[in-house]
């Protein structure tokens, strides 16, 4: 026997589901793409303020060393001209008491923006 002239038939309740749960199934999809869009625009705007956060951390960071470079460099170019060993310690007293105040003010700054990047809404 041949079925080429059958017709296939779906009954109205069958169409019916069919169609329901296509609708469904769009919906569900229309709603999980909404929530990846919106985590995307979120993500791309915490990246913005990371990027923000990084670029000034890593701007102190690149003035400090060369503040302490600048500071080091003439520390040593006062130890060449330095006339006895009284000097050579007074200077290096001066040096590191200069530099520990720095290096404290500097950790400082870094840590102030690195917490508010942290605290940042997202």
């Amino acid at each position: 026997m041949s079925n080429q002239g059958r017709q296939f038939e779906v009954s109205n309740e069958m169409q019916s589901l069919a169609e329901a749960g296509f609708e469904q199934a769009r919906k569900a999809l229309e709603s999980f793409l909404d929530g990846a869009q919106q985590t995307a625009n979120s993500i791309e705007g915490r990246n913005e303020a990371v990027r923000d956060s990084v670029r000034d951390i890593s701007s102190k960071a690149i003035s400090f060393a060369r503040q302490n470079m600048t500071v080091s460099l003439d520390y040593a170019e006062q130890l060449l001209r330095a006339r006895d060993l009284a000097e050579v310690m007074r200077l290096n007293t001066e040096y590191v008491q200069g530099q520990m105040k720095a290096f404290t003010g500097q950790a400082s700054e870094i840590w102030q923006s690195m917490s508010r990047a942290a605290l940042e809404p997202v």
